[in-house]
């Protein structure tokens, strides 16, 4: 089987834990995962199967939103629930204090990836160096949060819905909200509705999954949707069978096409005529200066080639 399936992760398992599961049911060697869940977290876990797997590093860098309980006055050694308490604090704030302390972190922030997490270095995941007691210092990384959304206030727990960049880590944002109303906090629950072109909605579970494995098919979705927002252009066979045999689209060629607007660098998908994914590029001229660009200048520059142009 080929094409994306949302797993509705359960608490408890490592997103590696899902895949393998996954594997077994479907009987499938070619399964993968776009991205990782925290093993505390739930929620939309896109998986990749069969040829889809070669579009998995495409599909990790769009946008996240998830559902998350901050709790208050307890700090803790992984910034969430699964980490032993370090400090606690009276929770002494109103509805109005908590409202501006989350609009700080809204925007282009900078955060300090935490030690429980599977960031590498040194050539060893963080968490690794943790559970040997050692820390190490990190580079603060640029995220941006695209919004926060208080959903529900019951002290010492805040309820917030955070749209934010790929690789923002919701237990920094706990804590650091924490450490600005000055009684500390961690990351009590998280679940992601959103991963992506991928929501909740398109989800199934494991049980699901394995109560009924021959209606796997039902919940796979196409490549294609994993690409929903990816700047697109359609081939004419011509010019396909050119790309799938190595060669880049020229100025010239892009000239006789129906082209998006895309800036320098974009990701950009060539499908044929038929519907089918033939591959990914970047652009190496924007739309806005195909006009005025020499004729001979590559204007796409293939990375990957997912298909063959029909002979015809």
């Amino acid at each position: 089987m080929d094409g994306i399936l949302v797993i509705d992760k359960p608490a408890g398992p490592t997103s590696h834990d899902i895949v393998d599961a996954v594997r077994r049911v479907l009987r499938q060697k070619k399964v993968g995962h776009t991205g990782t869940l925290d093993p505390a977290a739930t929620g939309a876990l896109p998986l990749v199967l069969g040829s889809a797997t070669k579009i998995a590093r495409y599909l990790s860098g769009g946008n996240k939103e998830y559902d998350a309980t901050l709790r208050l006055g307890v700090t803790t050694t992984t910034l969430d629930s699964e980490g032993e308490v370090v400090e606690t604090k009276p929770v002494d704030v109103t509805e109005q204090q908590v409202r501006a302390v989350l609009g700080l972190f809204v925007g282009d922030i900078k955060q300090i990836p935490p030690m429980y997490s599977a960031k590498k270095m040194q050539g060893k995941r963080l968490y690794e160096l943790a559970r040997q007691g050692v820390e190490i210092e990190r580079e603060p990384k640029d995220v941006i949060v695209h919004s926060i959304e208080l959903t529900e206030l019951s002290l010492p727990d805040i309820m917030v819905k955070v749209r934010c960049s790929a690789g923002t880590y919701v237990r920094v944002l706990a804590q650091d909200v924490g450490e600005r109303l000055g009684c500390g906090g961690h990351l009590k629950q998280l679940r992601r509705i959103v991963a992506g072109p991928f929501s909740i909605d398109d989800a199934v579970t494991l049980d699901v999954l394995e109560a009924a494995p021959e209606n796997a098919k039902a919940h796979i979705l196409p490549i294609g949707r994993g690409l929903r927002g990816v700047p697109s252009v359609s081939l004419p066979v011509h010019l396909g069978r050119q790309v799938a045999s190595g060669q880049q689209l020229m100025v010239a060629d892009l000239r006789t096409l129906d082209i998006p607007d895309v800036g320098e660098n974009d990701l950009v998908a060539l499908w044929l005529d038929d519907g089918t994914l033939l591959a990914l590029t970047r652009a190496v001229i924007p739309t806005a200066r195909l006009a005025s660009a020499r004729r001979d200048e590559i204007a796409l520059k293939t990375e990957r080639v997912f298909a063959q142009a029909p002979r015809r």
